[in-house]
């Protein structure tokens, strides 16, 4: 867990670091080139530095393990975390499609929109790069890591990297054509705004299902049930609950075994069916086997 806990601070730090940074350039560059895009888009690099803050302190909380008070650990923080996220990056996205509503109705009563400069694009363009860089790479360390919040965390890096394309692609089309076609800048604004709406949804429900105590898909429990019957002496599986906690996962069943078969034995059957459920969902795994007698066959 502490090599886990050190890779995604690692990465995490370092996607705040950019942050900052491009945040700084965004801004500068929207003021000096007068775009509402730009300027969008350094509010949402400001948003990812928020989302990294808050993966950072859940990922400790979430690492803390099992104590007095929390039996099943601190995995949930893992997916609040998750929510959390999910839920700034629907803010950054109704804050977008405000403001581009905003200067779409001032261009359409007329109000003449400033230009975008060049500065604007060339800010993008960087932004494009070190964002891109920083999804695959938190991407990766998310996924090897069993990791949602993670995943969340980089998907609002991907967002960032989108957003500046978008930028850039409005931001050079109302160059190019100027007049009434400066309108195209705050109308990727607002493109942009609706593809952040869709990706904070996606990451959201899970999250939300997890949250509610939802039970695992069910071809995952299909499995689960398998490898508990796939224990010699194990002849049925029922009851059968679970539950995902952050990166890790909670079992509990009732499981049927011949009604003569001893204590030891059966405490054995048990063993082996946590063992082979451990081997293929990982060690974190918390289970809970009732043994049952297989009144039936008595």
């Amino acid at each position: 867990m502490k090599g886990r806990e050190q890779a995604i601070s690692r990465v995490t730090i370092w996607g705040a670091a950019a942050n900052v940074a491009l945040a700084g350039v965004k801004l500068i560059a929207g003021i000096v080139g007068h775009s509402a895009a730009m300027m969008a888009d350094a509010v949402h690099s400001l948003s990812d530095l928020v989302s990294d803050v808050i993966v950072l302190a859940m990922i400790k909380v979430s690492s803390k393990g099992e104590d007095e008070s929390h039996d099943y650990g601190h995995g949930k923080y893992e997916t609040l975390a998750t929510a959390a996220v999910a839920l700034l990056l629907l803010v950054v996205g109704a804050k977008l499609m405000a403001e581009g509503v905003s200067k779409i109705r001032s261009a359409i009563s007329g109000e003449n929109l400033d230009v975008p400069g060049a500065i604007a694009i060339w800010a993008a363009v960087i932004s494009i790069a070190v964002k891109e860089i920083l999804f695959q790479w938190t991407a990766r360390v998310g996924r090897k890591h069993n990791s949602p919040a993670v995943v969340t965390n980089a998907w609002h890096h991907r967002t960032d990297a989108l957003s500046s394309i978008g930028s850039a692609l409005g931001i050079g089309a109302a160059m190019l054509l100027g007049g009434r076609w400066v309108i195209l800048d705050p109308l990727v604004c607002c493109g942009i705004s609706i593809f952040i709406f869709c990706i904070a949804v996606k990451m959201a429900v899970p999250a939300l299902h997890e949250l509610t105590e939802g039970s695992l898909p069910q071809d995952t429990e299909n499995e689960i049930t398998s490898i508990i019957l796939s224990v010699n002496g194990i002849d049925d599986v029922h009851e059968l609950k679970t539950r995902k906690n952050g990166p890790s996962i909670i079992i509990a069943a009732h499981i049927v075994v011949d009604g003569n078969t001893s204590v030891s034995a059966a405490h054995s059957m048990a063993t082996a069916a946590e063992s082979r459920l451990r081997e293929n969902f990982g060690p974190e795994t918390q289970i809970s086997l009732h043994i049952e007698p297989d009144v039936e066959a008595e």
